[in-house]
């Protein structure tokens, strides 16, 4: 069995508990153990980078270290949570020098990184780790003629890592294909969600997110696909005001691609938190159930 030290992050566990109860549910189906790592804390999210850099990895490096303490490697399902802890960590391995000041801080806890924590995304786990051809020896009802646009978003493939393709990555759509759906060119696959710009300007996310929408629909998803706590309430939770705002008619159902896995594993849809959606996926639904 494979066994990672399990981020969650602060998102899973509360707005984006389908996403947490999904991931574990089609893990445990595959013979992955998530262990929590105990007592992690924010990763910083985005805005804490900007205020304070040397606290903002020292953040992630607490919680590497607590990792590295249990000699596991760390998983992370939001797509931030992962850039950050990613990329402090090899931060902390080209620079002594912070490595150094970082690990003076960590002492109050008894702690020290050492550089030796691999950090991957939740959906590289699936795509490398496992592997595509286990994932479809378990699927027991393929969602043949669901037609899915993958949301990779910005931040799983930005900033590049080694030599990643960030101009046509293939995976999630690899990993829809092994399911038994159908993967739909998607030409804003790649498109930042607007992240908390809605935050600060309005008008400005909500047309960044109308312009993904309109994309998937266009392009002749039934649904999207999306690995990031934050994108998935981007895209969902602003379907109605989008349509207030610019007088359109979008309605498209949003779900995690670990979902949608288990929907093909034949796991029931509520303990994948399906049916808390404010987009009714009673429209996906029907393909698990032919």
């Amino acid at each position: 069995m494979k066994k990672y030290a399990y981020f969650p992050g602060c998102s899973l566990e509360k707005m984006a508990m389908s996403y947490h109860l999904s991931t574990l549910e089609t893990t445990r189906k595959l013979g992955v153990e998530l262990k929590e790592l105990e007592d992690w804390n924010c990763c910083g999210a985005t805005a804490y980078f900007h205020v304070d850099e040397l606290l903002a990895h020292t953040l992630c490096a607490r919680n590497l270290a607590i990792a590295e303490k249990e000699k596991l490697d760390l998983v992370a399902p939001c797509s931030g949570c992962y850039k950050n802890l990613y990329f402090a960590s090899a931060h902390l391995k080209k620079d002594p020098d912070l490595a150094e000041h970082i690990n003076i801080a960590l002492q109050e806890d008894n702690l020290h990184y050492s550089g030796n924590v691999k950090v991957q995304h939740l959906i590289e786990i699936f795509v490398n780790d496992i592997g595509l051809n286990e994932i479809k020896a378990k699927v027991t009802q393929p969602l043949r003629d669901l037609r899915v646009a993958p949301y990779y978003g910005c931040q799983i493939l930005r900033p590049k890592k080694n030599d990643e393709d960030v101009e046509q990555p293939r995976f999630f759509e690899d990993l829809i294909s092994s399911i038994g759906a159908t993967p739909v060119d998607f030409p804003l696959k790649l498109r930042c969600c607007g992240g908390a710009l809605i935050i600060t300007s309005r008008t400005s996310a909500l047309s960044m997110v109308r312009n993904l929408l309109q994309n998937a629909i266009n392009s002749g998803a039934n649904v999207i696909a999306t690995a990031c706590p934050l994108c998935q309430v981007n895209l969902e939770c602003y379907q109605k005001q989008i349509n207030q705002e610019f007088g359109t008619e979008l309605s498209i159902p949003i779900m995690y691609f670990t979902q949608l896995i288990g929907l093909a594993f034949g796991i029931p849809p509520k303990n994948l938190g399906v049916g808390t959606e404010l987009v009714s996926t009673r429209p996906v639904l029907s393909y698990a159930e032919k």
